[in-house]
Parts: structure tokens; sequence; C-alpha cells
């Protein structure tokens, strides 16, 4: 059969649509298969449970937080926690004090030190570097030894910052005790400063300690951060991986200036490093070898995947405007649980249960066409979550649920349309393949429309709102590409299919396309004979209508549009006997 005719057609939309669910399918299998993924959907914080941290800020003395700090914090907070991925999460402040973060599951070590780290992020100079480990007591330059400044210091990288007692210090420094510390002290922005870089066990770099100038570029300086792998200058990765810096004007500024002044000096020169701190710890003091102009910055280090995501995260958001430390974390059981979602699917079945029974008396075993096309799409949303949680950690919440159980009446609705512009054409005289051709052409341009006012809704409210009605705008929004994907790829050549059997294309009472009971009969009615085209007036003086005629023209009249029975209405006032199953010539004119 040529591929060119309804039915040819049909079919290779129909295969296009099995080998998408195939493709979803065997994608969602070798997740499972390799145990990365489940069959059952990731729930979220409020039907599984999860973990919930106390953040208690880091203040000294007296100090207060101020509660524009905790809505700042966060803020941040959430943005951190929503870039890693993590979804349906709550962050809220306690107590004007606290900030209560709590995470569906457990999140592992990656999730918590991103969301307790400040990521004060400074640039120094270096100035001097040296062992990782304190000097032995008995080995340790008295400090009257040491050299005194000869000068007052010109820029960060003048030595003439030494004083003896901050080499004194330097010498008696173990940066494997102060690793070991949960409290450290914030680094001095005008003053110089001691500061480590741990070594890497895997490459067997060793740590270094290093004293460095004052803040040359701040952290608030940065534009924008990413990752990825380091490439050579021929393009070529070297599997390192490295987070991306880009300052704004500020920042491009100092960072010239900076670079202008440490790429002179000679090769293994201290003064040539640029260090990189992070919450006072070193991630990376690279050399300078060309100045830089054009504000963007490179940070190597021992950098995993992992880290570097996480880091430039970090920086993306900003620091945070105080310190926390995490005070209690504990678990927490689900907030709705087990009996709620049991609850939420019954809903969901007495929902389709009630357009399957409404599909029914309306449009009789047509009505299979709608429950099947329910099916398919209820099918493709499940792989459509199932994959979202393996790939993007989505996880269902209840009112994600209360999206996908109102998408079943507006899934439902498009089939109404349809079958509605199928039923017209038949009240016009044409036959089923022919109705259901032209009405498909008006059909899909009115649920094409539909959905697009949904998606839109859809997008702005999961963009403007936060928490759970995130998670009802985006089963909403998914739910409405999947409706689109089955009217086209499902229903309509379903119904091309259907046309041509003789149950459907005959027109049997039960399929809910008899042209008698829709106020017209067929124009072909076999042997040879067609539609008669008589007066209503003609046909009822000719024979005595017989039971089913009554039926059909009450059937008729009951089904007429607004247009057929505003004709009909004019037609009485004047005296002039119609036929209610008989359109009227304006019809179409007046229903545009």
């Amino acid at each position: 059969m040529s591929d060119k005719t309804p039915r040819g057609r049909a079919r290779r939309t129909l295969w296009w649509l099995t080998a998408l669910v195939a493709l979803l399918a065997a994608i969602l299998g070798v997740g499972i298969a390799t145990g990365q993924a489940h069959w059952a959907p990731k729930l979220a914080l409020d039907l599984e449970g999860g973990t919930q941290m106390v953040l208690a800020p880091e203040v000294s003395g007296d100090q207060q937080v101020t509660p524009d700090q905790l809505d700042q914090a966060v803020e941040i907070i959430r943005q951190r926690v929503d870039g890693s991925g993590v979804a349906e999460a709550e962050i809220a402040t306690q107590g004007g004090r606290n900030v209560v973060v709590s995470l569906p599951g457990v999140p592992d070590p990656a999730t918590r030190d991103l969301i307790q780290a400040s990521a004060n992020m400074e640039f120094r100079p270096v100035i001097t570097a040296g062992p990782y480990e304190a000097v032995p007591k008995d080995q340790r330059t008295p400090t009257k030894d040491f050299p005194k400044p000869t000068a007052e210091p010109e820029n960060g990288s003048d030595p003439n910052w030494i004083t003896p007692q901050l080499a004194a210090e330097f010498e008696a420094y173990d940066c494997a005790a102060q690793a070991r510390e949960q409290d450290r002290e914030d680094l001095p922005a005008d003053k110089p400063a001691i500061a480590c870089q741990p070594g890497d066990e895997e490459t067997g770099q060793p740590g270094v300690k290093y004293i460095l100038g004052p803040v040359e570029v701040q952290g608030t300086d940065i534009a924008g951060a990413d990752y990825g792998l380091v490439n050579t200058a021929t393009g070529v990765s070297t599997n390192q991986w490295a987070v991306n810096l880009t300052f704004n004007g500020q920042g491009s500024d100092a960072f010239r200036e900076v670079t202008q002044r440490l790429t002179p000096f000679p090769e293994g020169d201290p003064r040539k490093q640029f260090a990189i701190v992070l919450d006072g710890t070193v991630v990376s003091a690279p050399q300078s070898n060309a100045v830089i102009t054009d504000g963007r910055a490179q940070i190597t280090g021992n950098f995993s995947e992992q880290s570097a995501a996480a880091l430039a995260e970090q920086l993306k958001y900003g620091a945070l405007p105080i310190s926390f430390s995490i005070e209690s974390e504990q678990q927490i059981s689900a907030t709705l649980g087990a009996d709620q979602l049991r609850l939420g699917l019954v809903a969901g079945l007495i929902g389709l249960g009630l357009v399957a029974v409404y599909s029914f008396f309306q449009y009789r075993l047509l009505g299979l066409v709608t429950i099947a096309s329910l099916v398919v799409a209820g099918a493709l949303t499940y792989l459509a979550i199932v994959l979202l949680g393996w790939s993007d950690n989505y996880r269902l919440s209840l009112a994600g649920i209360a999206g996908l159980i109102v998408a079943i009446g507006l899934t439902a609705d498009s089939f109404i349309v349809y079958f509605e512009r199928i039923k017209d054409e038949l009240r016009h005289g044409r036959t089923l393949p022919e109705a259901v051709e032209y009405g498909w052409a008006r059909a899909k341009r009115t649920v094409t429309a539909s959905k697009a006012v949904n998606l839109l809704a859809a997008v702005v409210l999961y963009f403007v709102a936060v928490g759970n009605v995130r998670g009802f705008a985006f089963t909403l929004g998914l739910t409405a590409i999947a409706d689109l994907v089955v009217v086209f790829l499902f229903t309509h050549p379903v119904m091309q299919l259907l046309a041509h059997t003789r149950f459907f294309g005959g027109g049997h009472r039960l399929s809910g396309l008899d042209p008698s009971l829709l106020g017209r009969e067929p124009l072909y009615q076999g042997a040879g004979r067609i539609r008669e085209f008589r007066p209503a007036a003609a046909r009822t003086a000719a024979a005595p209508a017989p039971r089913r005629a009554q039926r059909s023209a009450k059937e008729a009249a009951r089904r007429q549009t607004i247009a057929e029975r505003r004709r009909a209405e004019r037609l009485a006032a004047v005296g002039t006997p119609t036929d209610p199953g008989t359109p009227p010539a304006d019809t179409t004119e007046e229903q545009k």
C-alpha cells in the first residue's frame, strides 16, 4: 500500500510513535540494568521524607545577624541547591537566626558542602612559599634574626610586607593542624596573610604554604563561572578539569594590572604566582605567563568533574553574607506520607473513570479512542518523569500529582474538540474518511492554540513561583507537550484507520458516528443508491415517520449548533417548516 494514502500515512505515524516509546523505554531499561535508575519515579520531600539541616550563623562576640543577611543567605542557598539538580528542596529561616534546609532523601557530601560553604573567593599575589609542615622548634630562626623591611611596601608583591614577626609565624605555621580546625578566622583583606594549599594524594603533589599579599581582586567582581576540561593551545584536551571565571569591568581592570606586574618576574620566583583563595584555603596558585586583558581567568588544580561543578555553582551565585555551620542534622518523615500519595492516585483514577464514562455516553465506542489516547499520554508522561528523575534528579511531589490529575481533563478536551469537528463534517454530508481529514484540518489549529496557552501559563508559573507550586507547573507543562504528541501521532492516525472500517466507517449506531443520529443520513446508502435531498414536509407526506426517524429528529434537534438553532427559530417565526437534521446553507459562515 502506498504511503501517500491516508491509511499509509497513519500507519507510518503510528510506527514513529511506537519507536519513540520503545526508545524511551530502552533508555530507561539501560539505566535500570546498570543500577542508575529505577522503574518508579523519585518522590519529593512531602511524599518520601528526607534530611533536615539547621544551619547556625558563625558570629563572634556581640555581633548580630540581621534579617537581610538571613534572607540573602536563604536565596543564595536556594539557588545553589536548585543549580545542583536537587529538586523540591525547602529552605527557610527559623527563629530569626538559623536557616533550615530540608532536602529529599539523603544528600551526598558534595551537596552538604555546597550548602554550607561560604565560597568567599579572593585573589592575592604570592610573596613567598614554603613547606606544608611547620619547621621543628629546634630548627626555627630566632625572630630577631629575620631581616626587617627596608621601606613601605609599594604593591601586593613587595617583600617589605614580611616583618620578622610574620616570618617567625610562617615557620611555625602547621597547615595540617589548621586544616583540622573547624573554626577558621577570615584572612585580613588589607594585610599579608598565611594560607595553605593542600596536597593531592592521587598526583603526589605536596602541599604548599604561602605568605600572600593583600587582596588584589575581590570575589564579588566575578560576573560568571562555569567549568570544563582544559585544552592546550592546539585544542587538545588535557583531561584536567578547571573552573572558568569571567570578571566584571572593575575586576577585569584589576586583574590586568596584577598580571602586568607578575608576568615579568623570572621563572621559579614565587612572586610570579597569583593565589586563588577560597574560604581561607588556596585552591590554586598558577603563574602569570601573560597579561590577561579580557577579564577571563581559569582556575586549575586538583579538580574532579564534581568538585569543579560545585565550585562553579558556588562562585556563580556569590558568597554567603555570613558563614554557617551545621548545628543539627536529622532524618525527617514525609510531611504528607503514603496515605496522601494513595489518595492522590485514587483521585486520578476517579477522574479517569469519569472521563471514560462521559466519553462512552457521548461518543459510544468512539470513547475507546479517548481512553487509548489517555493511556498513551500517561505512558509518555510516566517515562518522561522517571527519565528526568534519573538524569536531572526530578522528584514528584503531591502538587505535581495534582498537575497530572488536572491534565486528564485538559487532555480529554483535545479529543472532544476533534470528535466534534468530525461530527460537524458528517452533518454537512461528508463521508467519515472525508470528515476525519476535514475535521482534523480545523481541529488541529484549535488544539495547538489551546496547548500553547497551557504551556505558556505553565512556564510563567514555573519561573515565578517557588516551592511545590513549581512542581504543579512542571507537570502541567509536561502533560501539555505529551498531549500534543499523542493527538498528532496517535489520535488522528487511529481515526484515519477507523474511518475505513465497516463498524465506524459504516456508521454503526454504537460507533458514535451514526449520521442518522447526528441529523444526517449517509450520502451513499449502498447498492448504488444515494441520499435523496427532499424537504422534510415532502418526506412526511410521503410516508409516516418511523420511530427511528423520530428519535433521529429529536437527537438532531438536541445536537443542533447555535447557528442551526437560531436559523430554525427564524424560520419558525415566519411559519416555514424546517427539518432539524437539515443543516442551513449559512451555517458555516455563522459558526465562523
